[in-house]
């Protein structure tokens, strides 16, 4: 019945900054806007609705991105002040994305080059993902949306409960 995740959602202040970014740090190619500025925005009661969008509050500009093999990401810029800062893990609700790597170093320098911040140095995974070569960072976007990059070449030592393994993008 559920055949996976198709995208996930990013309000940024910016699309055409934050696709230079995505396309710099992550080699992203545009799928196709679905809102484009020159239009009219969207907005009023009926989209406030189906947006769950507070009263006033416009999207002038939506962009679909598409990152390797995984689900499409879909990048909003509002026409009003957004509410509040990005999300920390801290906060409830979604409050990053993660990419798996292959060279956690490299994809790490191509973050920075890109205007990204490295929260730490690429570091091993703890637990179940432990491995050798396994090792995940966390940075985040100039705009300050939080993403992990990670690579568990090693594998998961699943226990005996887990239900399901989890998901990985195939390898090129």
């Amino acid at each position: 019945m559920y055949r996976g995740i198709d995208h996930i959602g990013m309000t940024v202040p910016n699309i055409e900054v934050a696709t230079n970014f995505f396309r710099e740090a992550f080699d992203v190619k545009v799928c196709y806007d679905a809102q484009r500025p020159e239009h009219d925005p969207m907005k009023g009661e009926e989209v406030e609705k189906q947006l769950g969008l507070p009263s006033g509050k416009i999207i002038i500009h939506m962009r679909l991105l598409r990152i390797g093999e995984g689900p499409t990401i879909e990048l909003f810029q509002l026409g009003t002040k957004a509410d509040k800062d990005p999300a920390k893990i801290s906060d409830l609700g979604l409050h990053h994305f993660a990419l798996y790597v292959d060279d956690i170093k490299e994809s790490s320098k191509r973050f920075e080059a890109a205007g990204g911040s490295l929260l730490s140095e690429p570091h091993p995974l703890a637990g179940v993902e432990d491995g050798p070569r396994n090792s995940g960072v966390y940075g985040t976007t100039p705009w300050g949306s939080l993403i992990e990059l990670i690579k568990y070449p090693d594998g998961i030592d699943y226990p005996s409960e887990s239900e399901a393994k989890r998901w990985s993008p195939p390898k090129h």
